[in-house]
C-alpha cells in the first residue's frame, strides 16, 4: 500500500452542529472539505437574517450549520446532507446553503466514484512531447491522484495549483464540446517550482473516451471544490 493510500483513522465528535465522523488528525482531512463555521452570536441576530422577522418567545431563532449565520425557522427550514464537513446526518441549512450543498451531493455520490474508479490517458510531463498511457485515479482517501504507467506518481490534491479542461468543438455559432484532456499544474515534494503534466484523452475506443470525458468533467467539479475549500 503507497503512502497515499494510507488508511487515516476517524473519529465520531459531536459539535453544537450535529455528530461528525472525521479524521483523527487534521492533516488527513478531504482537501475538498469546509471547517465548521463561527455561529453569528445569538445576541448579534435579533431579527432573521434572511426575511427580518424579529425572534421573539414564538419565533425561534436557529444557525445554518453551513454560513453560521441566524434565521427563523421558515429561512432555515431544510435539513440536507453536508459532507464536505462530515456530519453523520442531514443538517439544518438557510435556503441558499441548502440549495449549493444539494448541488454538491451529484459530486460526493457519482462524480467521487467516477475518479477513484479511474481512466486511461496519455500522460506527458512539463514541456516533453514524450508522452506514456497512464490509469488516472483519485486515492480512496481523496488526497492524493495517481498514476499507474511505466512510471508511477501520486500528486498531493492539496499542491494542485490550477486544473485546466482542454476541449474541442466549439463554433462561433455555439456548439457543443467535448472534453479532450486536462492541463494541471502542481508542487512536488520539496520544489518551489510548479510542475505541469498534460492529460490526453484516448482515441482508440469509444467507451474509453466516453470514460474519460467523465472523468475530466469529474476533475473539473472537483477543482472548483478545492479552491472553494482554500478560500474558506
Amino acid at each position: 500500500m503507497s503512502g497515499g493510500e494510507a488508511c487515516d483513522g476517524k473519529k465520531l465528535v459531536r459539535s453544537s452542529s450535529g455528530l461528525r465522523m472525521v479524521p483523527e488528525h487534521h492533516a488527513a482531512r478531504s482537501p475538498f472539505g469546509l471547517d465548521e463555521p463561527p455561529w453569528v452570536p445569538d445576541k448579534d441576530c435579533p431579527r432573521c437574517m434572511q426575511c427580518e422577522t424579529k425572534f421573539d418567545f414564538i419565533t425561534r431563532k436557529h444557525h445554518c450549520r453551513r454560513c453560521g449565520k441566524c434565521f427563523c425557522d421558515k429561512c432555515c427550514s431544510k435539513k440536507v446532507p453536508l459532507p464536505r464537513m462530515c456530519f453523520v446526518d442531514p443538517v439544518r441549512q438557510c435556503a441558499e446553503c441548502a440549495f449549493i450543498s444539494q448541488k454538491e451531493t451529484e459530486f460526493y455520490d457519482k462524480q467521487l466514484k467516477v475518479l477513484m474508479n479511474g481512466a486511461t490517458f496519455s500522460v506527458a510531463r512539463g514541456t516533453s512531447e514524450k508522452s506514456e498511457m497512464m490509469v488516472c485515479r483519485l486515492s480512496n482517501n481523496q488526497r492524493y491522484l495517481f498514476l499507474d504507467g511505466d512510471s508511477h506518481y501520486e500528486i498531493e490534491i492539496a499542491q494542485i495549483s490550477t486544473v485546466q479542461i482542454l476541449t474541442e468543438g466549439f463554433t462561433p455559432g455555439g456548439g457543443n464540446t467535448r472534453a479532450t484532456g486536462m492541463l494541471l499544474q502542481y508542487k512536488a515534494p520539496g520544489s518551489e517550482e510548479l510542475t505541469q503534466m498534460k492529460f490526453t484523452a484516448s482515441e482508440d475506443f469509444n467507451s474509453n473516451k466516453k470514460l474519460s470525458a467523465a472523468w475530466l468533467a469529474a476533475m473539473h467539479k472537483a477543482a472548483k471544490l478545492l479552491y472553494e475549500s482554500r478560500d474558506q
